[in-house]
Formats: structure tokens, sequence, C-alpha cells
């Protein structure tokens, strides 16, 4: 029904997952399709530090192993850059072709943020990223058309694609190093 709260589940700096203030326990499935929020203070390493406390996640997504090994051998604090203040994860939703065949485009995209433009972040290594900030963005809607148009909205996450929407965008605008090793 329109209008009622989602349920809620807020990612802490540790890694630990609550809901209903009480911590999440070794099954977090059931808390996918959950709102998420993000306590003050989370950074990228908060993200990998719930991958290791809630292993069934890494099922998620193929780069999850490659991620959590480059995560273990990165140094425990000090892994900043100064280019921008936080990363801020943020969705779109495009409308191309506007008038005549209009197709919906929606996807997430993990920026520098902070700084007077957003920034890009495939020219950085992994632990270039995982001591800044990491915020939640907003909803852009871009109409492609005769003009466009762009609008910003306030939007919600849930955990799945909050979790899934980082990792792969590190993935692109990352440097994997799998992928760097074919270069």
């Amino acid at each position: 029904m329109p209008g009622q709260p989602m349920n809620t589940v807020t990612l802490q700096t540790n890694g630990t997952l609550f809901t209903d203030g009480m911590p999440v326990d070794a099954e977090p499935l059931a808390c996918l399709g959950f709102k998420v929020e993000l306590e003050s203070g989370v950074t990228v390493r908060s993200l990998f530090a719930m991958l290791e406390r809630y292993p069934l996640l890494t099922r998620l997504n193929a780069f999850f192993p490659t991620y959590l090994e480059q995560y273990g051998a990165a140094p425990a604090s000090g892994c900043q850059c100064d280019d921008f203040s936080h990363i801020e994860f943020n969705k779109t939703v495009e409308m191309v072709g506007y008038p005549g065949e209009p197709r919906l485009e929606i996807y997430s995209s993990l920026v520098g943020a902070g700084g007077p433009e957003p920034r890009e972040i495939r020219n950085y290594e992994l632990e270039q990223l995982l001591d800044m900030p990491l915020k939640l963005g907003r909803l852009k809607h871009i109409v492609f058309g005769d003009k466009v148009d762009q609008f910003e909205f306030g939007t919600v996450f849930n955990l799945f694609e909050f979790i899934d929407g980082v990792v792969w965008e590190l993935s692109f605008h990352g440097t994997l190093r799998a992928c760097a090793l074919r270069r």
C-alpha cells in the first residue's frame, strides 16, 4: 500500500547490519529488499566488513571473491585519496527515444563527490577508496527526446541494490587487478 513505511536495515561502520534496533543474525537474505540506510561514518571498508560478517552475501556477485582478496591484502587504514571528499552511490532513470519508440534504462553509478564536479573512480585502486566515506545519493531522471530534460529526486535504495550496485560499479570504474593484468 503506498505511503506505508518500508522495513529498514542500517549498515554500521563495523559492517554489522541492524534492523528494528537489533543486529541481523547470520541470515541476512531476508533483509535484501529492505530500505538501506548508512550509519554516519560508513566507508567502502564498511561494505567489505559486512561481506566478511555475512559470507552468504558474497554469492550475490561474481566479483566479490576477487575484491575480498584485495580488501584483505590492503592496509588496515589510510586508504584514501584527496581528489574528492566522499564516494556517492546514485541511481539514474533515463527515458530514451521519447517521442517515438521510448525505452526506459535504469542503472546505478558510483562517483567521487564533494568536489567541484563528480569524478569517475575508474582510475583509482581499491586501496585508494576503502576509507573514503560512502553515502547514498539521489535519483537522476533524464528524458532524451527533442530536448534533454533532467530532474533530481530523493530516492530509496534497497540492500540488494546497494551491495550489488557498489561492487558492480567498482568492477567497471575501479581498476580490478584481474582486469589490469590483461592490459
